[in-house]
């Protein structure tokens, strides 16, 4: 009976084994493969507004956001936290995260867009 059992087990655990394995290469269910989420909200009384990035916005991390209507521009870094201009040397996990805490920075000043 335990040789019938272990028969029976050896062809389930290779399939368990190749499903894991499919799991590890398959990235296309993986959440960071689609981008950080868009954003349209009031926060601290301006609104705030972030999406994908379309254009030569999208080599900054594919990814705009502003205040008030105007453009804060956002960069990510290579361990995929993002930084903004008004908070250049702090970094965050998402581009909401960057862009209230931009807001917080400002403190009611309008945010002046960067000249190129």
């Amino acid at each position: 009976m335990a040789v019938a059992g272990a028969a029976l087990a050896a062809p389930t655990a290779m399939a368990a084994t190749r499903t894991a394995t499919a799991a590890m290469t398959d990235h296309s269910g993986h959440g960071g493969h689609g981008g950080p989420a868009a954003f349209d909200e009031v926060y601290q009384g301006r609104r705030i507004v972030g999406k994908p990035a379309t254009g030569e916005h999208a080599a900054h991390g594919g990814f705009t956001a502003s205040i008030d209507g105007k453009e804060l521009h956002l960069m990510q870094n290579a361990d995929g936290t993002w930084i903004s201009v008004v908070n250049h040397y702090e970094t965050f996990a998402t581009p909401l995260a960057v862009t209230r805490a931009a807001v917080d920075k400002l403190r009611g000043a309008t945010l002046v867009p960067i000249a190129t």
